[in-house]
Protein backbone atom coordinates (compact mmCIF):
# COMPACT_ATOMS: atom_id res chain seq x y z
CA UNK A 1 0.00 0.00 0.00
CA UNK A 2 1.37 3.04 -0.57
CA UNK A 3 2.11 5.58 2.23
CA UNK A 4 0.28 8.85 3.59
CA UNK A 5 1.59 12.43 2.71
CA UNK A 6 1.95 12.49 6.57
CA UNK A 7 4.24 9.97 6.63
CA UNK A 8 6.74 11.32 4.22
CA UNK A 9 6.64 14.52 6.08
CA UNK A 10 7.11 13.26 9.29
CA UNK A 11 10.46 11.73 7.86
CA UNK A 12 11.70 15.02 6.42
CA UNK A 13 10.80 17.34 9.45
CA UNK A 14 12.28 14.76 11.61
CA UNK A 15 15.18 15.35 9.85
CA UNK A 16 15.05 18.89 9.31
CA UNK A 17 12.09 20.53 11.84
CA UNK A 18 10.37 23.40 10.62
CA UNK A 19 11.50 25.26 13.76
CA UNK A 20 14.72 25.70 12.61
CA UNK A 21 13.73 27.72 9.78
CA UNK A 22 14.28 31.35 9.92
CA UNK A 23 11.64 33.56 11.04
CA UNK A 24 11.07 35.66 7.72
CA UNK A 25 10.93 32.19 6.20
CA UNK A 26 6.91 31.57 4.98
CA UNK A 27 8.37 29.06 2.47
CA UNK A 28 8.49 26.27 4.72
CA UNK A 29 5.96 22.62 5.44
CA UNK A 30 2.98 21.81 3.02
CA UNK A 31 2.04 24.14 0.91
CA UNK A 32 -0.55 22.35 -1.85
CA UNK A 33 -2.50 18.87 -0.72
CA UNK A 34 -3.86 16.82 2.08
CA UNK A 35 -1.47 14.85 4.73
CA UNK A 36 -3.74 12.16 4.61
CA UNK A 37 -3.45 11.42 0.84
CA UNK A 38 -1.46 8.42 -0.14
CA UNK A 39 1.95 9.21 -2.08
CA UNK A 40 3.15 6.35 -4.48
CA UNK A 41 5.71 8.23 -5.80
CA UNK A 42 8.11 11.26 -4.36
CA UNK A 43 9.82 14.08 -7.13
CA UNK A 44 12.40 15.90 -5.44
CA UNK A 45 13.92 18.96 -7.04
CA UNK A 46 15.90 22.11 -5.75
CA UNK A 47 13.17 24.19 -7.61
CA UNK A 48 9.78 24.46 -8.81
CA UNK A 49 8.73 26.17 -12.42
CA UNK A 50 6.58 24.66 -15.36
CA UNK A 51 9.11 22.54 -17.21
CA UNK A 52 10.26 20.85 -13.21
CA UNK A 53 6.46 20.63 -13.11
CA UNK A 54 5.74 19.07 -16.27
CA UNK A 55 8.47 16.64 -15.29
CA UNK A 56 6.72 15.80 -12.26
CA UNK A 57 3.38 14.83 -13.58
CA UNK A 58 5.44 13.33 -16.49
CA UNK A 59 6.30 10.68 -13.78
CA UNK A 60 3.08 10.22 -12.22
CA UNK A 61 4.23 12.17 -9.09
CA UNK A 62 2.31 12.42 -5.83
CA UNK A 63 4.12 14.31 -4.07
CA UNK A 64 6.55 17.39 -4.59
CA UNK A 65 9.74 17.80 -2.17
CA UNK A 66 11.31 20.65 -2.71
CA UNK A 67 13.83 23.32 -1.18
CA UNK A 68 12.56 26.86 -3.06
CA UNK A 69 8.46 27.38 -2.88
CA UNK A 70 7.83 29.65 -6.07
CA UNK A 71 5.05 31.28 -3.33
CA UNK A 72 7.78 32.87 -1.33
CA UNK A 73 5.81 36.26 -1.58
CA UNK A 74 1.92 35.88 -0.31
CA UNK A 75 0.12 36.02 -4.29
CA UNK A 76 -2.55 38.74 -4.92
CA UNK A 77 -4.59 36.32 -7.36
CA UNK A 78 -4.34 32.67 -8.81
CA UNK A 79 -4.20 33.41 -12.47
CA UNK A 80 -3.98 30.24 -14.79
CA UNK A 81 -2.33 32.62 -17.52
CA UNK A 82 0.18 33.75 -15.24
CA UNK A 83 3.21 31.01 -14.24
CA UNK A 84 2.25 30.37 -10.31
CA UNK A 85 -0.97 30.35 -10.71
CA UNK A 86 -1.15 27.84 -13.45
CA UNK A 87 1.60 25.76 -11.61
CA UNK A 88 -1.10 25.47 -8.48
CA UNK A 89 -3.79 25.27 -10.92
CA UNK A 90 -1.80 21.68 -12.39
CA UNK A 91 -1.11 20.82 -9.12
CA UNK A 92 -4.17 20.58 -7.78
CA UNK A 93 -5.26 19.17 -11.16
CA UNK A 94 -3.13 16.09 -10.97
CA UNK A 95 -3.72 15.50 -7.31
CA UNK A 96 -0.09 16.09 -5.87
CA UNK A 97 0.57 17.59 -2.96
CA UNK A 98 3.73 20.10 -2.26
CA UNK A 99 5.99 20.42 0.70
CA UNK A 100 9.01 22.77 0.71
CA UNK A 101 12.17 22.76 3.00
CA UNK A 102 13.98 25.89 2.52
CA UNK A 103 16.08 27.75 5.47
CA UNK A 104 15.26 24.85 7.87
CA UNK A 105 17.13 22.38 5.48
CA UNK A 106 20.03 25.19 5.26
CA UNK A 107 20.48 25.40 8.77
CA UNK A 108 20.50 21.55 9.72
CA UNK A 109 23.57 19.02 10.21
CA UNK A 110 23.29 17.03 6.93
CA UNK A 111 21.81 19.76 5.13
CA UNK A 112 22.39 22.42 2.81
CA UNK A 113 25.56 23.58 4.19
CA UNK A 114 27.14 20.52 5.45
CA UNK A 115 27.16 18.51 2.10
CA UNK A 116 28.47 21.96 0.69
CA UNK A 117 31.26 21.56 3.25
CA UNK A 118 31.66 18.01 2.33
CA UNK A 119 31.84 18.45 -1.16
CA UNK A 120 34.90 20.33 -0.49
CA UNK A 121 36.73 18.16 1.96
CA UNK A 122 36.36 20.39 4.85
CA UNK A 123 37.50 18.90 8.28
CA UNK A 124 36.45 20.07 11.81
CA UNK A 125 33.62 21.90 10.71
CA UNK A 126 31.43 23.61 12.83
CA UNK A 127 28.34 26.14 12.74
CA UNK A 128 29.28 30.04 11.37
CA UNK A 129 26.12 31.68 12.77
CA UNK A 130 25.11 29.46 15.68
CA UNK A 131 20.74 30.26 15.91
CA UNK A 132 19.83 27.48 18.21
CA UNK A 133 20.80 24.48 20.33
CA UNK A 134 19.45 20.72 20.40
CA UNK A 135 17.89 20.10 24.09
CA UNK A 136 18.24 16.45 24.76
CA UNK A 137 16.32 13.86 26.93
CA UNK A 138 17.00 10.86 28.77
CA UNK A 139 14.41 8.16 28.24
CA UNK A 140 14.16 5.17 30.11
CA UNK A 141 11.71 2.55 29.82
CA UNK A 142 11.08 -1.17 31.40
CA UNK A 143 11.18 -4.04 29.42
CA UNK A 144 10.47 -8.36 30.00
CA UNK A 145 13.80 -9.62 29.13
CA UNK A 146 12.65 -11.45 25.56
CA UNK A 147 11.07 -7.72 24.64
CA UNK A 148 14.23 -5.89 24.84
CA UNK A 149 15.40 -5.65 21.80
CA UNK A 150 12.64 -4.79 19.66
CA UNK A 151 11.99 -1.66 22.22
CA UNK A 152 15.62 -1.12 21.43
CA UNK A 153 15.81 -1.08 17.57
CA UNK A 154 12.24 0.36 17.83
CA UNK A 155 13.66 3.64 19.47
CA UNK A 156 16.75 3.63 18.07
CA UNK A 157 15.12 4.00 14.68
CA UNK A 158 12.90 6.61 15.69
CA UNK A 159 15.98 8.84 16.25
CA UNK A 160 17.06 7.67 19.85
CA UNK A 161 20.86 6.93 20.67
CA UNK A 162 22.66 9.19 19.38
CA UNK A 163 25.71 10.56 21.18
CA UNK A 164 28.44 12.83 18.85
CA UNK A 165 29.13 11.03 16.12
CA UNK A 166 28.08 7.54 17.87
CA UNK A 167 24.92 5.95 16.85
CA UNK A 168 22.92 3.36 18.55
CA UNK A 169 23.83 4.33 22.87
CA UNK A 170 21.80 2.70 24.96
CA UNK A 171 22.73 1.28 28.57
CA UNK A 172 20.81 -1.99 29.72
CA UNK A 173 20.28 -3.26 33.42
CA UNK A 174 18.63 -6.12 34.86
CA UNK A 175 16.05 -5.57 37.43
CA UNK A 176 12.49 -7.15 38.73
CA UNK A 177 9.44 -5.51 37.75
CA UNK A 178 6.32 -5.73 39.76
CA UNK A 179 3.03 -4.91 39.17
CA UNK A 180 -0.84 -5.94 40.23
CA UNK A 181 -3.26 -6.14 37.28
CA UNK A 182 -6.75 -4.46 38.59
CA UNK A 183 -10.07 -4.95 37.22
CA UNK A 184 -10.47 -3.21 33.63
CA UNK A 185 -6.76 -4.24 32.70
CA UNK A 186 -5.55 -6.47 29.84
CA UNK A 187 -2.64 -8.15 31.20
CA UNK A 188 0.29 -9.19 29.21
CA UNK A 189 1.72 -11.12 31.94
CA UNK A 190 0.00 -11.62 35.26
CA UNK A 191 -3.64 -12.22 36.91
CA UNK A 192 -6.15 -10.22 37.96
CA UNK A 193 -5.25 -9.22 41.80
CA UNK A 194 -2.38 -11.25 42.17
CA UNK A 195 1.22 -9.61 42.26
CA UNK A 196 3.60 -10.43 39.69
CA UNK A 197 7.31 -10.17 39.20
CA UNK A 198 9.06 -10.24 35.99
CA UNK A 199 12.74 -10.32 34.70
CA UNK A 200 12.99 -7.03 33.20
CA UNK A 201 15.70 -5.08 31.76
CA UNK A 202 16.02 -0.90 32.05
CA UNK A 203 16.65 0.24 28.84
CA UNK A 204 17.55 4.28 28.40
CA UNK A 205 19.17 6.21 25.74
CA UNK A 206 19.48 10.01 24.72
CA UNK A 207 16.42 11.59 22.83
CA UNK A 208 17.02 14.80 21.09
CA UNK A 209 14.02 16.88 21.56
CA UNK A 210 12.76 16.79 17.99
CA UNK A 211 12.56 13.46 17.73
CA UNK A 212 11.13 12.67 21.55
CA UNK A 213 7.50 12.51 19.98
CA UNK A 214 7.88 9.94 17.37
CA UNK A 215 10.58 8.07 19.53
CA UNK A 216 7.93 7.36 22.97
CA UNK A 217 5.12 6.45 19.89
CA UNK A 218 7.83 3.98 18.42
CA UNK A 219 8.82 2.43 22.30
CA UNK A 220 4.85 2.36 23.12
CA UNK A 221 3.96 0.57 19.77
CA UNK A 222 7.09 -2.06 20.09
CA UNK A 223 6.78 -2.61 24.04
CA UNK A 224 4.52 -5.81 24.79
CA UNK A 225 2.58 -4.86 28.01
CA UNK A 226 -0.98 -2.63 27.78
CA UNK A 227 0.60 0.15 30.18
CA UNK A 228 4.12 1.01 29.55
CA UNK A 229 6.39 2.05 32.19
CA UNK A 230 9.04 4.80 31.00
CA UNK A 231 9.99 7.86 32.09
CA UNK A 232 11.37 10.83 30.39
CA UNK A 233 13.90 12.72 31.63
CA UNK A 234 14.93 16.39 30.75
CA UNK A 235 19.03 17.26 30.37
CA UNK A 236 21.55 19.53 30.96
CA UNK A 237 23.69 18.42 28.38
CA UNK A 238 24.30 20.18 25.52
CA UNK A 239 23.15 19.24 22.61
CA UNK A 240 24.01 19.96 19.08
CA UNK A 241 24.32 23.67 18.01
CA UNK A 242 22.27 24.57 14.65
CA UNK A 243 22.49 27.26 12.46
CA UNK A 244 23.33 29.31 8.95
CA UNK A 245 26.85 28.36 7.61
CA UNK A 246 29.35 26.09 8.28
CA UNK A 247 33.53 26.82 8.56
CA UNK A 248 36.33 24.27 8.65
CA UNK A 249 39.65 23.57 7.46
CA UNK A 250 41.43 22.05 4.20
CA UNK A 251 43.29 19.57 4.73
CA UNK A 252 46.02 21.42 3.99
CA UNK A 253 46.54 25.15 2.91
CA UNK A 254 46.11 25.83 -0.81
CA UNK A 255 46.56 29.46 -2.80
CA UNK A 256 43.24 31.32 -3.29
CA UNK A 257 43.64 30.25 -7.28
CA UNK A 258 44.02 26.78 -6.45
CA UNK A 259 41.31 26.50 -4.14
CA UNK A 260 39.18 28.10 -7.01
CA UNK A 261 40.63 25.23 -8.90
CA UNK A 262 39.22 22.54 -6.22
CA UNK A 263 35.90 24.20 -5.97
CA UNK A 264 34.97 24.50 -9.63
CA UNK A 265 35.84 20.57 -9.68
CA UNK A 266 34.10 19.77 -6.43
CA UNK A 267 30.71 21.11 -7.57
CA UNK A 268 31.34 20.34 -10.93
CA UNK A 269 30.75 24.23 -12.86
CA UNK A 270 33.27 25.54 -15.30
CA UNK A 271 32.89 29.43 -14.57
CA UNK A 272 32.82 30.99 -11.25
CA UNK A 273 33.31 34.66 -9.32
CA UNK A 274 35.75 35.23 -6.86
CA UNK A 275 37.76 38.02 -4.75
CA UNK A 276 41.29 38.22 -3.86
CA UNK A 277 45.23 37.67 -4.28
CA UNK A 278 45.02 34.44 -6.47
CA UNK A 279 48.62 33.93 -4.52
CA UNK A 280 46.62 34.16 -1.13
CA UNK A 281 47.17 31.37 1.33
CA UNK A 282 43.14 29.69 2.24
CA UNK A 283 42.87 27.05 4.99
CA UNK A 284 40.03 27.59 6.94
CA UNK A 285 37.13 27.89 4.84
CA UNK A 286 33.26 29.47 5.93
CA UNK A 287 30.66 28.30 3.25
CA UNK A 288 27.03 29.49 3.34
CA UNK A 289 24.58 27.80 0.16
CA UNK A 290 22.44 30.38 -1.58
CA UNK A 291 22.63 33.70 -0.56
CA UNK A 292 25.47 33.91 2.16
CA UNK A 293 26.91 37.24 2.25
CA UNK A 294 24.81 38.63 5.37
CA UNK A 295 26.94 36.06 7.34
CA UNK A 296 30.93 37.77 5.92
CA UNK A 297 31.53 39.52 8.92
CA UNK A 298 30.86 36.27 11.23
CA UNK A 299 32.91 34.37 8.84
CA UNK A 300 35.95 37.33 9.41
CA UNK A 301 35.13 37.14 13.32
CA UNK A 302 35.52 33.80 12.95
CA UNK A 303 38.86 33.60 11.18
CA UNK A 304 38.01 32.20 7.97
CA UNK A 305 40.27 33.12 5.25
CA UNK A 306 37.69 32.86 2.43
CA UNK A 307 33.71 32.65 2.22
CA UNK A 308 31.94 30.81 -0.49
CA UNK A 309 28.62 31.64 -1.12
CA UNK A 310 26.60 32.87 -3.80
CA UNK A 311 24.26 36.13 -5.08
CA UNK A 312 27.35 38.50 -4.05
CA UNK A 313 26.98 42.43 -4.56
CA UNK A 314 29.29 44.69 -6.18
CA UNK A 315 29.74 46.96 -2.67
CA UNK A 316 29.59 42.95 -0.30
CA UNK A 317 31.99 42.38 -2.14
CA UNK A 318 34.49 45.25 -1.37
CA UNK A 319 33.98 45.41 2.12
CA UNK A 320 34.62 42.08 2.32
CA UNK A 321 38.11 42.66 0.43
CA UNK A 322 38.64 45.54 2.34
CA UNK A 323 38.64 43.59 5.32
CA UNK A 324 41.39 40.65 4.06
CA UNK A 325 38.63 38.34 3.60
CA UNK A 326 38.29 36.45 0.41
CA UNK A 327 35.36 35.44 -1.61
CA UNK A 328 33.92 32.75 -4.24
CA UNK A 329 30.96 33.11 -5.16
CA UNK A 330 30.37 29.94 -7.09
CA UNK A 331 26.23 30.30 -7.72
CA UNK A 332 23.33 29.54 -5.97
CA UNK A 333 22.33 26.76 -8.57
CA UNK A 334 25.54 25.03 -7.70
CA UNK A 335 25.88 25.19 -3.88
CA UNK A 336 22.02 24.25 -3.38
CA UNK A 337 21.39 21.77 -5.55
CA UNK A 338 24.11 18.92 -4.30
CA UNK A 339 21.73 19.00 -1.55
CA UNK A 340 18.82 17.34 -3.22
CA UNK A 341 20.39 13.85 -3.69
CA UNK A 342 21.09 13.98 -0.05
CA UNK A 343 17.30 14.15 0.39
CA UNK A 344 16.54 11.31 -1.97
CA UNK A 345 18.50 9.37 -0.27
CA UNK A 346 17.15 10.08 2.85
CA UNK A 347 13.36 8.92 1.52
CA UNK A 348 15.00 6.00 -0.32
CA UNK A 349 16.50 4.87 3.23
CA UNK A 350 13.13 5.59 5.14
CA UNK A 351 10.57 4.15 2.78
CA UNK A 352 12.95 1.47 1.67
CA UNK A 353 10.46 -1.30 2.74
CA UNK A 354 7.42 0.74 1.08
CA UNK A 355 5.51 0.98 -1.69
CA UNK A 356 6.98 4.36 -2.59
CA UNK A 357 9.64 5.22 -5.44
CA UNK A 358 11.45 8.47 -5.42
CA UNK A 359 12.45 10.43 -8.31
CA UNK A 360 14.89 13.17 -9.20
CA UNK A 361 14.32 15.79 -11.25
CA UNK A 362 16.73 15.91 -13.88
CA UNK A 363 16.45 19.51 -15.17
CA UNK A 364 18.90 22.23 -14.69
CA UNK A 365 16.62 25.24 -12.57
CA UNK A 366 20.30 27.53 -12.87
CA UNK A 367 18.73 30.75 -14.84
CA UNK A 368 22.18 31.79 -15.63
CA UNK A 369 24.33 30.88 -18.82
CA UNK A 370 28.06 31.39 -18.74
CA UNK A 371 30.69 32.05 -21.66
Amino acid sequence: MPVSCQSVISILENFAPKKLAEDWDSGIGLQIGNPAQPVKRVFVSLDLNIDVLNEAISAEADMLVVHHTPFFKPLKDIRTDKPNGYIISQIVRNKMALYTMHTNLDAVWGGVNDVLAGKLGLQNVEVLSPAWKQRLYKLVVYVPNDYHEQVRTAVLQAGAGWTGNYSDCTFLVNGIGTFRPQEGATPFLGTHGELKKVEEIRLETIVPEEHLSSVVKAMIKAHPYEEVAHDVYRLENEGKIVGQGRIGRLTEPVSLQEFVIHTKECLGIEKLRYCGVPNRKIEKVAVCGGSGMSYWSQALFAGADILLTSDIKYHEAQDALANNLCLVDAGHFATEQPVISVLAQLLEKKLLHKEVSIVVSQISTDPFCYI
